[in-house]
Parts: C-alpha cells; structure tokens; sequence
C-alpha cells in the first residue's frame, strides 16, 4: 500500500513540474486585468491552472476510486465491497492504514511547494472540516459562492502580499461513495452543517489554484 502511494504522488509531481514549465512562459497580467504577451510565447494563465487542475484532479479521482473504494474499511467500517485489508482513515498515520483523499491532496500539495515556488494549489470548503480548508480571502469567499451556485470554475487575478496572481476555484465532487460517507458522518461535519447531506456529484468544496504573474 505504501508503494502505492508513493507512486501516485511521484507520478503527481511529475505531471505537475511540465505544468510549471508551462507555467514559466504564461502571459503576464496588465494592470487593467486584461492580458497581454510578454516578449516570449506564452500561454495564458488561465489556459495554465486548467492544465494543472486536470492533473490533480486525475489523480484524486484514480486514487479515490482505485484505492479508497478498494479498501476493506474507511473510517472503522466494513465496505462490502472492499478486497485490499487496509483502511482509509483520518488517523492513518497512527492505524497504519492509508489517508483519506482530502489528506493525500494536502500531502501532495506539500510535496509539490518542496519541489516550486512557482504556484501553489489546495482545497477550500463552504463545508470545510478542516479549519485550514476554510476559505479566507475575499475572492476565496466570491469564489465558493460562485462556484456552490453554478458549479463551474471561477477565475480572476488577485494581490497577495504584494504578488498578482490569476487564481482560479474549480468545483471539487464527489466521485465516489467514500467522499459522501466520510463527509456525512463526520464528527465536525455533524456538528458544524447538521442540515447538510451530500449526495454523489455534489460540489462538496473547491480546488484552489494560485499561478503568480507579472504585472506589466
């Protein structure tokens, strides 16, 4: 199961470094939002946070369905159609079994700020669990909303610490019954959102891309 997991984040961050490659050449923002070429050939950002995202979104949903939903037990209960003896659960680290999607997505994306500076990427929530995933910025806030009520990506430019960046908010769904049960009967989600039952393919939160630009 380790060697499992190896090779997907091995093979994310892979993927990933041709993105940022990509990512070097993209055009630069002007100060009226609007975009112009730089004295290269680029690619426009937000052709690049999509490439991206189809990366990271491949990888989550391949290790959500191939391993999660293989797996005997998530969080302590028996799936019956599990056939691999391990568990995905919160505390995988002290089990010894193997971490959630959430976790491994954040595992991943800190793998990947080891290897650039160059963007960074992560997961907010309407609905987070995890304090971290909730959104914090104004245009983290705009984003959720947007993409909650219309479940299509959200992209705009953003100042951070003084760095423009196009930033973009892609709908995270649940792809697999592990997502929805996990989230269901989740403690704080419990306690947090009684009212709120995801079902298959409901946008449970948001894929967070952030590509620094110059500004010219």
């Amino acid at each position: 199961m380790k060697n499992i997991i190896r090779t997907i984040k091995t093979r994310t961050i892979g993927l990933i470094a041709v993105a940022v490659t990509v990512a070097f050449t993209a055009i630069a923002c002007s100060g009226s939002g609007t975009t112009q070429s730089t004295t290269e050939v680029g690619i426009a950002p937000e052709k690049v946070v999509d490439y991206i995202h189809t990366v990271l979104l491949a990888d989550r949903t391949a290790y959500t369905k191939h391993v999660v939903n293989r797996l005997t037990k998530l969080e302590g209960k028996e799936k019956p159609e599990g056939v691999v003896d391990a568990e995905a659960t919160e505390g995988w680290q002290e089990t010894g079994g193997v971490p959630l999607p959430a976790q491994m997505f954040r595992l991943g994306s800190e793998v990947a700020l080891e290897n650039t500076t160059e963007f960074t990427y992560g997961l907010i929530s309407t609905w987070n669990i995890n304090d971290s995933h909730k959104p914090q910025t104004e245009f983290e806030q705009k984003a959720m909303e947007e993409v909650n009520q219309t479940g299509e990506p959200y992209k705009d430019y953003q100042e951070i610490g003084g760095q423009t960046y196009y930033s973009a908010v892609y709908p995270d769904k649940a792809v697999a019954e592990a997502c929805v049960t996990c989230h269901n009967t989740h403690p704080v989600h419990l306690e947090r959102y009684p009212d709120k039952k995801f079902t298959m393919d409901d946008v449970m939160g948001g894929i967070i891309i952030n590509l620094p630009v110059d500004q010219s």
